[in-house]
């Protein structure tokens, strides 16, 4: 099975995306990730990062098919994590899809409002040295600013106020594009994100049966 997580920032699609990858055995593409990771080798890459905008759509479906091609070449089994984001995007990569036999089978929207993925990510901490998430209120580490691993805990460069906006402005203005046209194809599931995360899961795999 294909599925495709997608959400407005701090919808916890990276934290759901996470645990529905191992409970499914699915390989989870992690697409946030692959941005940061490009930006540190590519400065005009890093530059958009960090002002919360997104890396132009071509260049990104480029990058990440080929990020595909070397790691699941024959496109089984993917969780997608927030992408694609736009509707040409979801429609090249269902191409590439169906051409090793495959397809997007599902598409989940993570739905939050603004207010509280500001919430969310102004108190989201990030293990430097392990890279575990953690949150200040629902998740708090086992020491103050430090993970269990010993590494330091910092907060992301796009984490704030301001480049959240713009990156719930970006989610509005095209992600949201997407799941529209998918919700009147019928591949999506909505889901309410405003939960602990143990019910989200549990309400996903509930749904995802239907699919199966």
């Amino acid at each position: 099975m294909n599925i495709v997580i997608l959400g407005a920032p701090g919808s916890g699609k990276g934290t759901q995306s996470e645990i529905i990858a191992k409970k499914l055995k699915l390989f989870y593409l992690q697409t946030g990730k692959l941005s940061r990771d490009w930006a540190k080798k590519d400065e005009r890459i890093k530059k958009i990062v960090e002002n919360g905008e997104l890396v132009p759509e071509k260049e990104m479906t480029e990058y990440v098919k080929k990020y595909l091609e070397e790691k699941v070449p024959d496109g089984k089994n993917i969780l997608f994590e927030g992408f694609p984001r736009f509707i040409s995007q979801y429609k090249d990569y269902n191409e590439w899809l169906k051409s090793r036999g495959q397809q997007i089978d599902v598409v989940i929207s993570l739905d939050i409002t603004e207010e509280e993925a500001i919430r969310r990510l102004s108190l989201r901490r990030i293990c430097d040295k392990c890279g575990e998430i953690y949150n200040l209120i629902t998740n708090p580490p086992p020491k103050q600013n430090m993970c269990r691993c010993g590494g330091r805990l910092i907060q992301r460069s796009d984490d704030n106020p301001k480049s959240i906006k713009v990156r719930f402005k970006y989610y509005h203005d095209n992600t949201k594009k997407l799941i529209d046209y998918l919700d009147e194809k019928g591949k999506l599931i909505r889901v309410d994100a405003d939960r602990p995360i143990d019910v989200i899961f549990d309400d996903i795999l509930n749904r995802l049966a239907k699919f199966s």
